[in-house]
């Protein structure tokens, strides 16, 4: 047999991917042909060349050569039609509104029907007064605040304490008498703003600047001290009905104050900060109060729970601050964080040391790491805090990186994250990990990074929190989302299609009492949402309740009516989530 020239071993087809002219993607093949040095049977390579052919021609095919057999037709032109929304005939514009929207329809209700739900245990009568249930499962009516706004709310599983729209305390449950069926005034007259609840007493803020301790207990406040309270009369005065303290600063008015279970800290119109016990129970122990060395055996003389200025922080400006069960952070107008207090779980967003499980002296945390080569420069915001864990948000600008390109329009965009660090097996750091301890704060990543379009402002803007409520193990996030609330007010939004929505609320964490309001007991550690309150009301397995999710109607002026039936009054109002411990509750709000 003749020696003759080697045949191509292999043909190597590579695929390419190419648009022809109708839309359509088509393949076309690369053909690599490789030579080996061994010799071939004469027979063997006209095998081999007569599949060359046929892929030649099919290649030839591929790059849009002639062919009967593959000639492809015009394509059909598509018929687009816009589906028109239906209104349903004999309605009129608000009643199709709350047809087609049931984000509309609990705008309307909120505004219609304030009041306050709840949900969570019931063991000490809290979340369902009139009823013996241990559990409430779903969002439920306290029908004593039917009709009812209030300037804020708290919650545990024993008790509970309102402060209604005068500013007069109101309080219920058994740990605050075991025969109350309903809410009873306790501490009128201060023009109440705010409270917060330790373990066994209440600590309230009048819009006056003065801070006031309250027992819990309905038999203490009876059998307490009471003090001699100021008359208009000139040198006369009348004891309180019920015993109380005060919690002054020397010479300073108190804008806001946060409460862990035996510490207050209380945050002056100067922007210093201090701190005081604020259980009869026990003396703060574990560096909560951010004073280094204080202990019960060397407090300074006085009362107990004199104010302490926490002189560490004296020069900064602080803006915000926010309490654990044993721990404390403040937030000063620069961004800066300061840390003080229980570390066992990490709530610190340090990591937790055996020699040192507590820091009594504010530390600040190091947050500019968790952006380091990112090309995002972090400041934070916003904090919140809630038994183990506390949670920060950030805004983080777009910077250049050292060789980037300034005109890219990516430079100077923010982007909102929220970060969380502390306990984590109930799913309380929304980070989707049941991890025991969580030192370094980590991103919760449903909440991070959202953007939506502004049809106002005609522009992509990043969604923020509005507010973070933490309770013992479970947490709530109102979103800063775009809202509306004008459906049906100008020529502009009058139209039958037009309707009010609110803004987004997501839930996670501990669900030992039901109060993460799903209708399920189970744990969840990502963020989600739950059915509309009064889904329940329509029925189980409602179009509405499957479909359908709970949304906070924002502050807005409606009109009420008067307390004494005479005619109508206007006020702004709004919806708001408050985490308990164990229990939840949603309320209106002025």
């Amino acid at each position: 047999m003749q020696s003759m020239r080697p045949w191509p071993r292999a043909v190597e087809i590579c695929r390419a991917t190419r648009t022809n002219s109708s839309g359509g993607v088509r393949q076309s093949r690369r053909i690599h042909i490789s030579h080996p040095k061994s010799r071939f049977s004469f027979s063997r390579g006209i095998i081999i060349a007569c599949g060359l052919v046929i892929t030649l021609g099919s290649t030839y095919h591929a790059f849009e050569g002639p062919s009967k057999l593959y000639a492809e037709s015009p394509p059909t032109p598509v018929d687009i039609k816009v589906e028109k929304v239906k209104r349903r005939v004999g309605l009129s514009k608000e009643e199709n509104r709350v047809s087609i929207s049931s984000q509309h329809l609990q705008v309307k209700r909120s505004w219609e029907n304030p009041g306050v739900y709840a949900w969570g245990s019931n063991s000490g009568r809290v979340v369902a007064p009139e009823i013996d249930d241990n559990i409430v499962r779903l969002p439920r009516r306290i029908r004593f605040f039917d009709n009812v706004l209030l300037r804020d709310i708290k919650l545990d599983r024993s008790f509970g304490a309102a402060i209604t729209e005068r500013g007069d305390l109101l309080q219920w449950g058994t740990g605050f008498s075991p025969d109350a069926r309903q809410p009873l005034p306790t501490l009128s007259g201060k023009d109440l703003v705010s409270l917060e609840i330790s373990r066994d007493r209440i600590i309230a803020l009048s819009k006056n600047g003065k801070v006031y301790s309250i027992p819990i207990s309905k038999e203490d406040q009876e059998s307490g001290p009471k003090p001699v309270e100021p008359s208009w009369i000139p040198l006369f005065g009348f004891t309180s009905p019920i015993s109380y303290r005060q919690i002054q600063p020397p010479k300073e008015k108190v804008c806001s104050i946060s409460s862990g279970l035996e510490h207050t800290l209380l945050l002056t119109s100067t922007g210093r900060l201090y701190s005081a016990a604020s259980s009869g129970d026990a003396f703060p122990d574990r560096g909560q109060m951010g004073i280094p060395g204080l202990s019960w055996t060397n407090r300074p003389p006085g009362d107990y729970d004199q104010p302490h200025e926490i002189t560490t922080l004296r020069g900064f400006d602080i803006a915000a601050i926010a309490t654990g069960d044993y721990h404390s952070l403040a937030l000063d107008r620069e961004g800066r964080v300061f840390a003080f207090g229980d570390n066992t779980s990490g709530q610190l967003g340090f990591e937790p040391s055996s020699e040192s499980a507590c820091i009594d002296a504010p530390s600040l945390l190091p947050l500019q790491r968790l952006y380091a080569g990112t090309g995002f420069s972090p400041k934070v915001t916003s904090i919140a805090a809630g038994g183990s864990n506390t949670f920060f948000t950030v805004d983080a600008t777009r910077i250049a990186k050292p060789g980037e390109d300034m005109s890219t329009g990516h430079i100077g965009r923010i982007s909102a994250d929220t970060w969380s660090c502390g306990q984590g097996i109930l799913g309380t750091l929304g980070t989707g990990r049941w991890t025991h301890v969580q030192g370094t704060p980590a991103k919760i990543k449903a909440l991070s990074g959202l953007f939506e379009y502004d049809e106002v402002a005609n522009r992509v803007i990043p969604i923020r929190l509005k507010r973070l409520s933490v309770g013992a193990t479970h947490v709530s996030a109102t979103m800063d989302n775009v809202t509306q609330v004008a459906a049906g007010t100008s020529s502009t939004t009058d139209s039958e299609n037009d309707t009010n929505w609110g803004a987004d609320v997501l839930w996670w964490g501990g669900n030992e009492f039901w109060q993460l309001g799903l209708g399920k007991r189970n744990n969840v550690a990502v963020p989600g949402y739950i059915a509309p309150l009064d889904a329940g009301a329509e029925g189980k397995g409602s179009r509405r309740e499957r479909e359908h999710r709970f949304q906070i109607t924002p502050r807005h002026g409606v009109k009420l009516a008067r307390e004494d039936g005479w005619g109508e009054r206007k006020v702004s109002v709004e919806q708001r989530v408050e985490c308990g411990r164990g229990v939840t509750a949603v309320y209106s709000g002025t």
